[in-house]
């Protein structure tokens, strides 16, 4: 194929799970039957005409190639720059390539996503929040650090978002300082379609999504190509190698591109790193897909290190360990004056008890300061997190249970650490077309609450609630009625080996049918992690609670393990517990 002959573009519509519709183009392969696929993400303020000369110069005439134009950009429709959070986003990135994948009839494990600057953030975060099975991931430039050359800016939009609410920030970018390339320059100064305003919340989210990734990128697994623009005037280049260097996957390279400004694909000699990106894509598709081990991630990986030093008590010697030292006692003290804080000293901080009390979120004390503490308390990141963790759960067991009717599968739901069950009986209002409920919990407390709560609701003649072992195979399997609708909430997290988490998905296996469903929980990353490690005591004895994380790789690939396949997912926007559904397929 020639480079004067540009491919043709189809143009067209995605709907995502929220009702947006998208605006995408697709450029069909010229050869052959299509079965790999490249993705394209644009940089910020672009949009995926802008892409043409991608698809075009990397010449390969036998690979479709996508690209959208995402929220406020572009074709799409809605307010300029404005998404309701880089996590719908990262949600919408997802969404988009598994329709890809649909529409092409090519499976993950043969897309290829390549993205650029603030795209690529939106790449890196999905690879890290969803853990996609694709075949590789090509990062040019992302924009995990945006040069802001006001002093304290970021700090001082923090403050004005707090009390002007939603506003745009104009980019200070000019054609000139992205790309040497002069017809670049000139259209990207005469585009009409480029967005030049970003919302204030997308700005400073930005930020603090890109500090989570780059801090954690060894949750990534996917072969990785990175691409450095040398002088670049608009992103910082430390976070990008920093980035690189806790990759997980033995498949990375890093090439820094010396003259390149912030457009590193739109730059006057682009060729350079078309060779390169081709080279890398031609390399992957020529090999078996490379899937990382996560046999062992309990015993060998970065977060049983991590699970292992918070386990160790901080030196005398350490500020920490005094800061930590003096909020433990604060809280057994001052702290209980809050309801929400004795509740958590009573049963522990991840007992059902405290969660259900969470999920009320109405706070309680004994007196105004009680009140006023529980208000601070109940309003945690933590917290926060398992409420919408909730909302999510909840919007996944309707969806689960509508998936089952429309294949004319009885629903037969089983929970099998429900706590109180409010989650579940929230989820299923009046429990119509619902055949049975079984909810289990080890603690004879929660089943004593739960059984009230059903009786409140009316459903004692479809659902009832007793003690089990979540982690007892044998129990599990025999479950009878055999459900068709598992539900593990907020259960793995708190147990660190794999072993009895394995038992308990393989247990889950053994009752579901093929066809049935899997709904499951992950705690993927934490930002409170040593807080609750070093001042919190768990349900298990007054013990600490330390928890070590599972990458959603780790967890997705034990859920795989046991027969299930995950076939949506969702996250809340600061990447701390997710909700998936899995099919039972074998």
């Amino acid at each position: 194929m020639s480079l004067a002959e540009p491919r043709i573009a189809t143009e067209n519509g995605f709907t995502t799970s929220d009702g947006t519709e998208l605006f995408y183009r697709c450029w069909p392969q010229r050869e052959g039957v299509a079965d790999k696929v490249i993705v394209l993400f644009h940089r910020g303020h672009e949009h995926s005409g802008r892409l043409q000369h991608i698809v075009d110069e990397l010449n390969m005439p036998d690979v479709p190639m996508y690209a959208w134009d995402a929220r406020g950009h572009g074709k799409t429709s809605g307010a300029r720059g404005y998404s309701p959070s880089l996590g719908t986003s990262v949600r919408d990135v997802d969404e988009f390539v598994r329709y890809v994948s649909e529409q092409s009839g090519v499976p993950m494990e043969n897309v290829i996503v390549i993205a650029q600057s603030v795209g690529a953030v939106l790449a890196a975060t999905w690879a890290h929040d969803y853990a996609p099975k694709i075949r590789g991931l090509i990062l040019a430039s992302p924009a995990f650090k945006v040069k802001l050359y006001v002093p304290f800016a970021r700090t001082g939009l923090g403050l004005m978002q707090k009390f002007r609410g939603l506003f745009y920030v104009n980019s200070y970018v000019k054609g000139k300082y992205l790309t040497h390339d002069r017809q670049r320059i000139e259209s990207f100064n005469q585009d009409p379609l480029i967005t030049r305003a970003i919302a204030v919340n997308i700005l400073l989210e930005l930020y603090k999504t890109s500090e989570r990734i780059v801090a954690d990128a060894s949750a990534i697994t996917i072969p990785t190509q990175l691409l450095i623009s040398g002088d670049d005037y608009v992103v910082h280049h430390q976070p990008q190698h920093q980035f690189y260097a806790g990759l997980n996957t033995p498949i990375k390279e890093k090439h820094v591109l010396g003259g390149f400004y912030h457009d590193t694909l739109g730059e006057e000699h682009r060729h350079i790193a078309f060779e390169k990106i081709r080279a890398f894509i031609n390399k992957l598709f020529a090999m078996t897909p490379v899937r990382h081990d996560y046999s062992e991630e309990d015993r060998w990986s970065f977060t049983a290190d991590e699970f292992r030093e918070l386990q160790a008590p901080l030196p005398h010697y350490s500020i920490k360990r005094y800061y930590y030292q003096g909020l433990t006692h604060g809280m057994a003290t001052l702290g209980k004056a809050s309801k929400g804080v004795n509740v958590g000293f009573e049963t522990g901080f991840d007992s059902g008890s405290t969660l259900d009390y969470v999920y009320r979120n109405r706070p309680e004390g004994n007196n105004a300061f009680g009140r006023f503490v529980d208000k601070q308390y109940l309003n945690s990141i933590g917290w926060r997190g398992i409420r919408q963790r909730k909302v999510n759960i909840e919007t996944l067991i309707r969806q689960a249970i509508q998936e089952l009717k429309d294949r004319d599968m009885p629903v037969r739901i089983v929970d099998i650490a429900a706590g109180h069950g409010r989650y579940v009986l929230d989820a299923i209002g009046d429990a119509q077309d619902i055949e049975s409920i079984l909810l289990r919990d080890y603690s004879e407390l929660n089943v004593e609450q739960g059984k009230k709560m059903i009786a409140e609701r009316h459903l004692s003649d479809k659902a009832d609630f007793v003690v089990g072992n979540a982690f007892d195979r044998q129990s599990l399997a025999e479950i009878n009625p055999n459900p068709t609708l598992g539900i593990v909430s907020g259960l793995y997290e708190l147990f660190p080996e794999n072993e009895g988490v394995q038992a308990s998905l393989m247990g889950l296996a053994d009752a579901i049918p093929v066809g049935g469903i899997l709904v499951y929980t992950g705690q993927p990353w934490h930002p409170q992690l040593e807080m609750i490690a070093r001042s919190l005591t768990s349900h298990q004895s007054g013990k600490p609670w330390v928890m070590r994380r599972r990458t959603q790789g780790e967890m997705d690939s034990m859920v795989e393990r046991a027969g299930f396949v995950k076939r949506v997912q969702l996250i809340d926007d600061w990447g701390i517990f997710s909700v998936s559904i899995a099919e039972r397929v074998k």
